[in-house]
């Protein structure tokens, strides 16, 4: 299987199918995994398959790093649509990610003051009041909700360590127009159980609790990339758009990915 493990702690810039010309911040490793989910789907491998020897760049080497990139930029081009914290695992994890936050703003506002800050989260970690609070200064706070049942969440996003899904969806109300809801569905199964998360029994509850959050904004998407389970399939596009419409119907703005 093909896995991605990205350059730490800049990489790209990359287009990314929802957010335009995207610069990669990786506050993990640069050689392995680090992570709080072991998603079956992960472009990035399963988390034991990958286990980091390095250590996470500190505060000032990825301060460094940025803005060595963002002149290079400025010089050179591409102009960036965004600044996007993703990579090898949950950025939400290192030690000091608010501060990277507020030093990442900085430098955002000097160079190219209209591109935007972005932080892809499975929001394992909302529930610090320093992660909330960081997330909360952020122009997408992108929170996975791949689903409300907890059972499906053990199965497929398999949360390592304590993990309810209705405590964070609380904690997603809090964010309300402050955070992006981002969805992975998909078919086919894993260990001889449905992945299937697009029927009925999934759906209608899951947009009652997106209507709950209120969020600014709702990402929905399918698999694109090599996973590391096999068996899993990727949802047509008529499928995907119409439960984009289900949620546009909320008066939530809705994007979809195929």
């Amino acid at each position: 299987m093909k896995t991605v493990i990205y350059p730490s702690p800049i990489f790209g810039p990359i287009h990314s199918r929802r957010l335009g010309v995207s610069l990669g911040i990786n506050l993990l490793p640069s050689d392995g995994k680090c992570c709080s989910f072991d998603c079956i789907y992960c472009e990035c491998g399963f988390n034991h398959d990958f286990v980091p020897k390095q250590k996470m760049p500190t505060r000032e080497e990825v301060r460094q790093a940025l803005e060595r990139q963002l002149i290079k930029m400025k010089e050179e081009g591409p102009m960036p649509d965004v600044f996007t914290f993703a990579g090898n695992g949950e950025p939400t994890l290192h030690p000091h990610f608010p501060e990277i936050i507020e030093d990442t703003i900085a430098l955002r506002n000097q160079y190219f003051p209209n591109a935007k800050v972005s932080v892809l989260t499975n929001a394992t970690q909302i529930t610090k009041p320093s992660i909330f609070d960081a997330l909360c200064k952020v122009d997408n706070n992108i929170c996975k909700l791949d689903t409300i049942s907890n059972a499906y969440i053990s199965h497929i996003d398999r949360p390592n360590g304590s993990y309810n899904v209705d405590k964070i969806i609380e904690k997603l109300k809090e964010f309300g127009k402050r955070c992006i809801i981002q969805t992975m569905f998909m078919k086919g199964e894993y260990e001889g159980e449905s992945v299937d998360n697009t029927s009925e029994d999934f759906v209608q509850p899951w947009l009652d609790t997106v209507k709950t959050i209120q969020p600014k904004e709702v990402m929905i998407y399918t698999i694109d990339r090599e996973t590391p389970a096999q068996g899993l399939q990727k949802v047509s596009p008529e499928v995907l758009d119409n439960i984009g419409a289900r949620v546009e119907q909320l008066g939530i703005l809705c994007k979809v990915a195929y």
